[in-house]
Order: C-alpha cells, then structure tokens, then sequence
C-alpha cells in the first residue's frame, strides 16, 4: 500500500519527515504511530495521551471526532488515508488537537445529525482537504494573496512565480488531499488557509518554521474559530514548480482554473 507514494513529490515535503521518523519496517504503521507519538509527548485537548487504535475500538453510534476528544485514542484503517492522517498529527499536533476540540464541542452541543453545521462543517474540510500558505508580510504578499482570492491565476501562479520558495511556503495539511495526491491530477484542489509572517519565520529552519506555524495556527483557531469563508481555493498542480511545462497555456485551462463566480 505505501509503496505506491512517491516521496519525491514537492507536496509531500511537509510529512516527509515525519514518515521518515517511524522507521518503517514493513507496512505495519500502527505501532511506528505510538511508538513516535508517545516520544514526542502528543495528548488530545483534554490532555490525553494520544493513540492510535484499530477502528474496531470505535463503539458503534460514537462519533470518530467525539471519540478522540473523550479518550484520546485515534480510530485507525490500514489506508492511505488514515496513514496521511496519523502523520498530520505528528506534524501539526497543536493544529490537530485544537480541531478535535472544536468538533467535539460542536458533537456535544449539537449531536451527530444528518448536517454538520457551519463550524464543523468548517473544521472538516481543514482537516481533510487544507493547505496552509505562508505568505511574507508586505504589499507583495497581499497582492499575491488578493489575486488568489480573486481567481487571477495566471497573475498569481505565473507571473509571480518567483515568489514561490522564497517569499510562499505551502505545507499541505489534509489528509484526504495527500491520499488523492498518490494519483495526481490537474483538478485536484486544496482549501488554503493564508498564514502571513514576518522575515524572522522565514529565515526558521523548515522544522522550527513547521513547530511556528502550529502553534500560531492553533492559537488562531482558539481565538478566532473557523468558518468555511476562511479558505481560497488552490489548484494544487498549479503551485509554481510542483508540475512539469507550467507554461500560460496550462493556467489559461478554465476547466481547472476556474474564473471567480459574479453574484448579480
């Protein structure tokens, strides 16, 4: 199963080191999954240690997220997707944890019915198709972060290319996203959350730049919440340099790249 992830690929930069902390012997992740969590001291909001636990744990009519938040424990599959999963958390552990808690409040408030909810509605898209886009503070970076906004891809993603790796970070944060991301395709699209910081975090050496945008991440989601209207969308081939002849002609393809909808 894991073998068919290509760990070259620029999208997979951020959990890289976090697959190649398990020291995977085999396919049998579970295990590595304690094993690193335990080491690095990882607990759900409540302050639980965290686990990872075969998905026959998780009692029939409890919510997956509801579960965690009571116990700690993280109902697990043998699948790409839950691999992806268990190395988000032992990447952005603050960010994973501070959702948990606000699905599960949102659980306990509302109940499990057959709609979420904005808020939850909210946190499960961050949580299963997210990427974080770490832009420079400064005029530069806003017009960036306005021409995504407003759909101007080829202003965006080609004429600013040269921005991307210098003055743009993007860490991919949903798992879901990276599980499609096995099998790329043009149409693939995350919901980007814009992270602006100053020259100091840039200058961070990539582990102690993904511990900054964790915690600041998290702290936001304490102080602010989350609602659907936090995201843009990026069509993920098209971050400069994740994919071959990304020339005019490929972000000129409006079946992908999409102009932004006018409300009359």
């Amino acid at each position: 199963m894991l073998a068919c992830i290509d760990w070259s690929r620029p999208w997979y930069d951020t959990v890289r080191p976090g697959f190649e902390r398990l020291a995977l012997a085999g396919e049998d992740f579970l295990d590595a999954f304690n094993r690193n969590a335990a080491s690095l001291g990882l607990v759900n909001h409540l302050g639980l240690p965290l686990r990872f636990v075969p998905q026959a744990m998780l009692p029939e009519g409890t919510a997956y997220e509801e579960f965690i938040g009571a116990t700690g424990q993280v109902p697990t599959r043998e699948n790409l997707h839950d691999f992806f999963n268990g190395l988000v958390w032992q990447t952005f552990p603050l960010i994973k944890r501070q959702l948990n808690a606000l699905q599960a409040a949102q659980i306990a408030q509302a109940g499990v019915g057959k709609s979420r909810g904005p808020a939850r509605d909210a946190a499960t898209i961050f949580d299963e198709n997210a990427a974080l886009l770490l832009v420079r503070e400064g005029s530069a970076g806003r017009a960036l972060v306005d021409e995504l906004r407003g759909h101007c891809w080829l202003a965006a993603l080609f004429e600013k290319r040269a921005m991307f790796g210098v003055d743009v970070q993007i860490s991919l944060f949903g798992h879901a996203l990276m599980e499609k991301l096995v099998a790329p395709r043009k149409a693939i699209t995350a919901h980007t959350l814009v992270v602006h910081a100053g020259d100091d975090v840039f200058a961070l050496a990539p582990e102690a730049q993904r511990a900054w945008i964790d915690a600041h991440v998290a702290n936001r989601l304490v102080e602010e919440g989350l609602t659907t209207s936090s995201f843009t969308p990026l069509p993920v081939l098209g971050v400069p340099g994740w994919w071959p002849a990304q020339d005019r002609d490929f972000y000129l393809d409006t079946s992908v790249f999409r102009p932004k909808r006018t409300t009359n």
